[in-house]
């Protein structure tokens, strides 16, 4: 089948453009700018369009686009000139995932990491929303067996043909798809745990705790015992008890990272003995992007996350500060860069809240594609904080930049810099 997928470039869009490939189908794409990622995909073979042209369309089998490309896309309209079948990603999921036997993890916060561990525990194929430092990419074909990080940012994750589905926790995010419909948001949760023979839930979630069918169950609260947090080779790693399956020990820091590492046991025990597992949760290293240390100095760390909802700026800031504790630096900086101002604005108290264990609070411009801008006085609401206002930031050799207007106006050389956010600031960070 020939394939063409329209915005290549985005981090699930191009994880499956390489299962379709390799897949053996005849694989191109198009995206409004070349990035590590499209040069990735060029390198696999991936003819890959730059910028979006009608000329990449010529009588595909399918097309595919995200949910980034609008209807005025001159690819889509060349697309529906020629009459070929087109589909936007979610609808296309199931011709992608009907041949696979799919462990879908899905959750606001925690999705990606699980299905990377997962992925590591089963030995699997997996399809992720982040590169996983195991196989350095967010792609790999094994068989048929899947580890599938599931979105339900657009309902998408009702598609996904989930054997086993997984779900770490239901808070609601992307309440503009759902029209701030709560129960329209928690039916889809359900409907996607109803669909699977195998249910692996976090009991103690507010939603899940009362749904009704069979299910593996996790009680966080009583399930993980003497969680601790270490370092080895001067890595993160947290060590932990499971039930009576007894102690683990994963890449992270952070309770959030044991209940992740603890669903995806709990779902490798179907098919594994407790050997394997933690055999090969060893082999998990990491996400990039996800308490990523990018520069390790003495006294001068900086790590990338793509915290973006303050549940997950808190938790993280909590894993920053056992850190801190560990190893001895005395300055938290936080650089953040707002993800959408509907997210802001729908979250903003539990924003103003969640930078509370940083020292310094520095503000970049909002990343934000294709919505309303919204009115957010950020001096006003974060005024607490004393935040620096930067246009953009840039690490150098030893030192942080801080650039207003084109103008260096501070460095800083000392601390524990954690960047947050899911736009352009981890390429600011690197």
């Amino acid at each position: 089948m020939n394939i063409h997928f329209i915005g290549i470039g985005g981090i699930g869009l191009s994880a499956l453009a390489r299962f379709m490939k390799y897949r053996g189908n005849n694989v191109s794409g198009s995206d409004i700018k070349s990035t590590p990622i499209t040069k990735s995909l060029d390198d696999d073979g991936i003819k890959v369009t730059i910028p979006h042209s009608a000329d990449a369309i010529c009588h595909q089998d399918l097309v595919i686009y995200s949910a980034a490309v609008t209807n005025t896309n001159t690819e889509r309209l060349e697309a529906n000139n020629q009459n070929l079948k087109i589909l936007p990603r979610k609808d296309a999921l199931p011709i992608i995932l009907k041949n696979t036997k799919n462990y879908c993890v899905c959750a606001a916060h925690g999705k990606s990491t699980t299905t990377a561990m997962l992925s590591a525990i089963l030995q699997s194929s997996a399809l992720i929303g982040a590169i996983s430092k195991e196989f350095d990419s967010n792609f790999r074909y094994i068989d048929e067996v899947l580890a599938f990080e599931a979105d339900e940012s657009d309902e998408s994750f009702i598609l996904s043909n989930p054997y086993c589905s997984i779900v770490l926790n239901t808070e609601p995010e992307h309440m503009e798809y759902y029209n701030y419909d709560e129960k329209r948001f928690y039916d889809a949760y359900e409907k996607f745990l109803d669909l699977a023979e195998i249910r692996v839930i976090n009991a103690e979630d507010e939603f899940l705790k009362d749904y009704k069918k069979e299910a593996i169950r996790l009680y966080p609260s009583k399930d993980i015992k003497n969680c601790e947090f270490i370092l080895k080779d001067g890595e993160p790693y947290t060590r932990f008890e499971l039930k009576d399956y007894g102690e683990f020990e994963v890449w992270g820091f952070g309770e959030h990272i044991a209940l992740d590492a603890s669903c995806a046991i709990l779902a490798s025990l179907l098919t594994m003995n407790l050997v394997d597992i933690h055999q090969n949760l060893a082999l998990y290293k990491g996400i990039k992007k996800r308490f990523d240390i990018v520069k390790k100095l003495d006294n001068f760390i900086v790590i990338d996350d793509y915290a973006h909802h303050p549940t997950e700026i808190k938790v993280t800031l909590d894993s920053v500060k056992v850190y801190q504790n560990l190893i001895g630096i005395d300055e938290i900086i936080v650089i953040w860069q707002p993800h959408k101002y509907s997210r802001t604005k729908d979250n903003l108290e539990a924003f103003k809240e969640c930078f509370a264990q940083c020292d310094k609070l520095i503000i970049l411009p909002v990343w934000t594609v294709a919505e309303p801008i919204l009115d957010i006085d950020f001096a006003k609401e974060f005024s607490a904080y004393n935040p620096i206002f930067v246009d953009k930031v840039k690490v150098l050799d030893d030192k942080l930049i801080l650039i207003k207007d084109e103008k260096t106006i501070d460095t800083i050389s000392s601390g524990i810099v954690l960047g947050v956010g899911a736009g352009d600031i981890t390429y600011q960070l690197r």
